[in-house]
């Protein structure tokens, strides 16, 4: 059996991608270390907090 985790995540979202973009995750996994999953999460909280300061920029305006 596997072992427990803390946080288990049992979603699982899938996305297509070009062949280009494949190579440029491919390119960041090796620099990084890092899984295409890890990436993913990262990219998604950094577009979040920039999204979100965006909204707080245009509300100011």
């Amino acid at each position: 059996m596997g072992r427990m985790r803390e946080n288990p995540r049992y979603n699982v979202i899938s996305m297509r991608v070009s062949d280009e973009e494949r190579d440029h995750l491919e390119n960041l996994m090796k620099t990084t270390h890092k899984s295409i999953s890890d990436i993913m999460r990262e990219a998604m909280e950094y577009f979040s907090v920039h999204y979100e300061q965006m909204g707080n920029d245009r509300k100011a305006a």
